[in-house]
């Protein structure tokens, strides 16, 4: 799957279709640390399996997202259930097999080695993921949620879009970064919009189903079908981990307690003791 690195994009492209299209062309980088484990895990093939495997890739948004975009896009005809999870995915795909589709992967590391201010905002991007993922995580727990390993998933890939614009268009990235500081009340939507000509929820829901991931995880993803428990558990675990990535300060902190807690069914008090210990 590796190809030679993509040029950078310095300048948007002209329409949705075309930003799919470009991203379908691309190869997504991964963390130096996963692309360093799979060779590990390579060596020692017959002695893995997919749990293994699986565990590894789920620290990595990147890498996780092109396991299940590789597996949706490669589905053999006779198996007509959705992998969504990557274990299922490797599962579904063979230990052997999945060796062969994903050799030496290209890294973040390598492919933002002069660009630190967007690896940096990358890096943050990433956290921000990890954060939410396990938020997300323990409010499905919580809610004895069945899809609790979607919800994970969802919340991992929830920005996945914005995670791909600093890997291969970290000018733009960087762009609507400043535009953001510079008018923090702005929304964000807004000066994607007027950098990229796009909003990158819809750049998302395009890729999602243009790789046919799975119908569950598309739904999920989507934060304009709030009012669904499963959307809205991945929506309030994101924005909380927005707004707790510099510490429990932020003002906007207390209403979303107050939603989390409405969405648990738990009083205020004992939701924010629950935030504390996940």
């Amino acid at each position: 799957m590796t190809s030679p690195p993509a040029p950078m994009l310095t300048q948007p492209l002209r329409n949705l279709a075309a930003w799919v299209a470009y991203f379908h062309a691309v190869d997504i980088p991964v963390l130096a640390s996963t692309a360093e484990s799979l060779e590990a895990l390579r060596a020692n093939e017959d002695r893995v399996d997919a749990n293994g495997i699986g565990e590894m890739i789920s620290h990595d948004p990147l890498m996780t997202l092109k396991v299940l975009a590789y597996a949706a896009t490669h589905r053999p005809a006779r198996v007509i259930t959705d992998s969504e999870t990557v274990t299922s995915a490797l599962v579904m795909m063979g230990i052997p097999p999945f060796f062969k589709a994903f050799g030496a992967q290209p890294t973040v590391e390598e492919r933002l080695a002069d660009q630190p201010e967007a690896l940096d905002g990358l890096q943050q991007t990433l956290r921000r993921a990890h954060r939410g993922a396990n938020f997300a995580l323990g409010f499905a727990v919580h809610r004895m949620d069945p899809d609790a390993a979607v919800i994970h998933a969802a919340a991992l890939l929830h920005d996945f879009a914005e995670m791909l614009m600093w890997c291969h268009a970290p000018a733009l990235a960087l762009e609507i970064r400043d535009a953001q500081r510079r008018d923090p009340a702005r929304r964000s939507v807004a000066s994607q919009q007027a950098v990229l000509g796009i909003e990158l929820a819809d750049l998302q829901q395009a890729l999602m189903k243009s790789w046919r991931l799975p119908d569950l995880l598309i739904r999920i993803s989507d934060d304009r079908h709030a009012e669904q428990p499963g959307v809205k558990n991945v929506a309030l675990a994101i924005r909380l981990a927005r707004h707790t990535a510099h510490g429990w300060d932020n003002p906007a902190i207390p209403d979303d307690v107050a939603e989390i807690a409405t969405l648990l069914n738990l009083s205020n008090a004992s939701t924010l003791q629950l935030l504390m210990n996940v």
